[in-house]
């Protein structure tokens, strides 16, 4: 069974990396879902714009399926320049996601679920309310996709930011702290901090070369969460703290 992964944000995640800047991942196990269909991947993944290049999903999903030995899927529903108020539940951008991972459920198993979004939050004082409106994003999609046990991955916003006089300064460390918040005080989600990570020439999107190492640091943390799951089963089927501990 093929274990996908269903991609939700604005252009950060959809991925404005230039391919040429990194060596290209080759890896048969990785598939894209395309009408309906699995297919062998190819960049772009997300090609929601004609300015679509590399994104962080790729290193993500190489190193998921080259440590696992299985075939990886690739749902690609990020959309650039969206805001949060865009992702609301029951709008054609959550509904689109919902029916994408619906119908990869019939030929896959979704592992986990891949946000990166914010950008479009940081002005007119929008991160006020950020964490309450993805918390209600975030709940939906685990509830309608039955999704409680699987870990959700939110990216962090990138220190370039500060030199972008369009996202209104360091108000994007606002909604890192929404994120972060959010990912803390809910069971299987995680904060991938994107600390030192750089830009493309426009101080908005992460460049290629940040990308790779983004989808490693989202990896990172969903193994993290995968072994705080597994302590929490054993915990449940009432095996020793010297079981646990051998993890």
């Amino acid at each position: 069974m093929i274990h996908s992964f269903l991609l939700i944000g604005q252009s950060n995640m959809a991925g404005r990396g230039y391919p040429g800047e990194v060596e290209p991942i080759v890896n048969d196990k990785i598939l894209l879902f395309r009408n309906g269909l699995w297919r062998g991947m190819y960049v772009p993944f997300n090609p929601d714009r004609s300015t679509a290049g590399t994104c962080l999903a790729e290193s993500f999903v190489d190193l998921y399926s080259r440590e696992r030995n299985v075939d990886v899927g690739v749902i690609p529903c990020a959309d650039g320049g969206t805001c949060i108020d865009q992702w609301e539940v029951g709008g054609p951008l959550f509904d689109h996601a919902l029916y994408m991972a619906e119908l990869a459920k019939r030929t896959s198993t979704i592992a986990g679920v891949l946000w990166h979004q914010g950008e479009s939050d940081c002005r007119d004082d929008l991160y006020l309310t950020y964490e309450n409106k993805l918390a209600v994003i975030m709940k939906a999609f685990r509830d309608k996709l039955n999704l409680h046990d699987v870990p959700f991955l939110l990216g962090g916003l990138g220190d370039y930011l500060i030199e972008n006089e369009w996202c209104g300064g360091d108000s994007y460390l606002k909604i890192n702290s929404a994120l972060e918040n959010y990912a803390n005080k809910n069971p299987m989600t995680a904060f991938v901090s994107a600390k030192g990570l750089t830009s493309n020439p426009d101080k908005l999107h992460f460049n290629s070369k940040s990308l790779r190492e983004f989808g490693v640091r989202y990896y990172n943390e969903f193994v993290k969460l995968e072994n705080k799951n597994k302590i929490f089963d054993i915990k449940l089927s009432g095996h020793s703290m010297t079981e646990i501990e051998k993890l």
